[in-house]
């Protein structure tokens, strides 16, 4: 079986055996199901046997924190291929193969259905769009009269705190993604956020866009305080929060080049902040046109 989706306009498609248990995993790509299977950016197909790669040479290992999934990147035959696994020290629990334009990708699942659908899935998609003025951005976005507002910061920081605190203080606001939305330098020259398939704990996989109002990175702090970044500022605080393998250079290249763009069109902001309404009142009181 095979099905399409589009994901910040851009579609791909997976191929699985009609039977195969995992489509009972996908309910959150239901949204972003299309019956249009022209154009799709790239394909992923799924294998149950891996070729023998034991000649693979090792290009890198990302994730040095023990909680996160650990990948590892490796050459293989002109062919890219990655394995995951779902924390520093487990043993790997995907294998993916991938042509190096990230068109095409092969997979094999090897534990949980749930982590490696939703990893292939994340994974292709930001590595396929890095050269389509597209960011997948780790981030929670509440909407406010038909503008996004993009909170960033570090794992626990607060971002769904904050983007709850907006929601529960103040009238017309709602979510659109918890934790992995798309950003996009669309033709007309506007910055929009895509609602994604990935949205962390929380179940919120809406297919709504909206124009970025501004983009926020969040810090702890004992009192509240918001400032305005400079473009440097603003740029080193999407660079860490977005997916991708900035050690691949046709795809950082990409990166940056979409990056650059959003800071020169959005504003930025940095808030150090408690948990409490107060924060939301002086983050939203500056960021956004009140008219």
């Amino acid at each position: 079986m095979k099905k399409v989706y589009k994901v910040a306009g851009h579609k791909f498609s997976i191929v699985m055996p009609d039977d195969y248990p995992a489509w009972n995993e996908m309910q959150n790509y239901e949204p972003f199901l299309t019956d249009d299977g022209d154009g799709c950016l790239y394909t992923m197909e799924l294998i149950e046997d891996m070729p023998d790669t034991s000649s693979k040479q090792l290009v890198v290992i990302g994730n040095q924190h023990v909680a996160m999934p650990r990948t590892e990147l490796y050459e293989w035959e002109g062919n890219w291929l990655i394995e995951v696994a779902p924390t520093l020290e487990a043993p790997i629990r995907l294998c993916m193969i991938s042509d190096k334009a990230f068109s095409k990708v092969q997979f094999r699942v090897l534990g949980s259905m749930k982590f490696s659908i939703n990893t292939v899935m994340m994974m292709m998609f930001s590595f396929a769009t890095a050269s389509k003025n597209t960011l997948l951005i780790h981030a929670s976005v509440t909407m406010n009269k038909g503008k996004g507002y993009l909170f960033l910061g570090k794992s626990g920081t607060g971002k769904s705190t904050h983007s709850q605190l907006w929601i529960k203080n103040i009238e017309g606001c709602e979510l659109l993604n918890d934790d992995n939305p798309a950003l996009r330098v669309c033709d007309d020259g506007v910055v929009r956020v895509y609602g994604t398939p990935w949205s962390g704990k929380t179940p919120c996989y809406r297919n709504l866009d909206v124009p970025v109002g501004a983009i926020v990175d969040l810090h702890q702090a004992k009192k509240n305080v918001i400032k305005q970044q400079s473009l440097p500022e603003a740029y080193a605080s999407i660079y860490v929060s977005f997916s991708g393998y900035r050690f691949i250079k046709n795809m950082a290249d990409g990166y940056h080049a979409t990056n650059a763009k959003i800071v020169s069109l959005v504003p930025c902001y940095s808030l150090d902040c408690l948990p409490n309404p107060e924060a939301a009142f002086l983050c939203y009181n500056t960021v956004t046109d009140k008219r």
